[in-house]
């Protein structure tokens, strides 16, 4: 069944066939949203279907992607998504909130939501058989792309600022990356990227500008669907709370959702929050400004995987809160810290960006945005493992004790 559709500008709502386009909109540079055989999926599919699926990744929602099956079983490639949701009480409790699922997609086989994305652009990259794969990346989706690629034997090239996190830039070196350290900021990079891709013909896997990385980000809404409100029979509208960066990730879950209530297989659409750190606050300025007009600023945050200057795909982000009934809401670097800190005593180890998800909620808790009864789920992006010095940061210094039991006890 050929599940690929047509492409339609987010922008001017311009619809392409396939072959007319590849990243973003020809006419003005607007993202493109991919559009399904629906019809075809839901006389083919069916909830229960899917729901008795034995494969344990996002490739059980094969049906439900523009892509082919990439092979490649028994590689990190294959073992994608279908991440863990926690019930955790005592946060419930502490929150006063009935019912609360963190979605810990730290556990991916590169430690990020990327992941998601780069094994479907991954997938498409095949199909085109594209020679080289290009990014930029503050980390994160540099790592999943390289580890991705690394699983398929696909050459990559990737940008990422020098300032990035040592633990990410490692990542992509031993995967077997070309990796350039770029002088400059995310945004830079991404300029960089583009460039390099248009000299040397390489395919661009850049978020908010290839159609198919929202298509892999899109299986998280999937995930909750499946793992929470049909498995779990939700009545109440979900809300989603989101980390938000350049906006690719919550516009892929915005289009994740919109896919299943296009199939009839969601009721409710849920609620969808974006976090944003103050200091890197585009699109939540603009949310608040009641405008979709999304004014670039100088990002300045800890929360390196979130920190953008010019959200590339920043309208479809907005548009995530704002067609949902959600909205967007901005936290301190401290509450990013605090919030390491707290999920760390249940047992959860998470990076700055996942931590703005979980400073996101606390916010909107202390604002009065949930009842009891209202039912939310926090998307946690990342493991702590991604930016060791952030974790230091977030607690006390374990102190330095002699070897002797006299020194032990005056420490205790």
């Amino acid at each position: 069944m050929e599940k690929f559709k047509t492409y339609r500008c987010s922008l001017c709502g311009k619809v392409y066939q396939p072959h007319e386009a590849t990243y973003t909109c020809p006419a003005d540079g607007g993202n493109l949203d991919i559009l399904l055989d629906y019809q075809g999926i839901k006389k083919a599919f069916s909830p229960e279907k899917i729901a008795a699926s034995t494969e344990q990744s996002i490739w059980r929602y094969l049906p439900l992607l523009p892509v082919d099956d990439p092979g490649l079983q028994g590689t990190p490639l294959r073992s994608v998504g279908w991440t863990p949701v926690y019930q955790p009480k005592a946060l419930a409790e502490e929150l006063r909130l009935e019912q609360l699922w963190l979605k810990d997609d730290g556990r991916n086989p590169t430690a990020s939501f990327k992941d998601r994305a780069s094994s479907v652009v991954i997938a498409r990259a095949r199909e085109v058989q594209a020679d080289v794969v290009v990014t930029s990346s503050s980390g994160n989706a540099g790592a999943a792309l390289a580890g991705m690629a690394a699983a398929a034997r696909q050459k990559t090239v990737i940008f990422v600022p020098k300032a990035a996190p040592q633990a990410k830039v490692a990542q992509l070196i031993v995967f077997g990356a070309r990796v350039f350290l770029v002088d400059g900021t995310y945004d830079d990079a991404f300029e960089l990227s583009l460039k390099a891709a248009d000299e040397f013909g390489w395919y661009s896997r850049n978020t908010g500008f290839n159609p198919f990385t929202a298509e892999g980000k899109k299986t998280a809404a999937f995930e909750i669907w499946e793992q929470v409100i049909y498995k779990g029979n939700l009545k109440k509208p979900l809300n989603v709370i989101v980390p938000v960066g350049d906006g690719n990730i919550i516009a892929g879950i915005h289009k994740g959702f919109k896919d299943l209530v296009e199939l009839g297989w969601l009721e409710h659409m849920p609620h969808i929050y974006g976090i944003q750190p103050e200091g890197s606050a585009a699109i939540a300025n603009a949310f608040n400004a009641g405008t979709e007009e999304i004014i670039p600023v100088k990002a300045d945050t800890l929360a390196d995987s979130v920190s953008v200057d010019h959200p590339h795909d920043g309208l479809r982000a907005l548009r995530a809160a704002t067609q949902t009934g959600g909205r967007y809401i901005t936290i301190s670097d401290q509450h990013i810290l605090a919030a390491i800190a707290r999920l760390g005593r249940e047992g959860i180890f998470i990076e700055p960006a996942a931590a703005t998800a979980y400073a996101g909620l606390e916010a909107a808790v202390r604002q009065g945005l949930f009842d009891v009864s209202d039912p939310v789920l926090v998307m946690l992006t990342g493991n702590g493992l991604k930016d060791v010095k952030a974790a230091i940061q977030a607690v006390q210094p374990a102190p330095i004790v002699e070897p002797t039991l006299e020194a032990l006890k005056k420490l205790l």
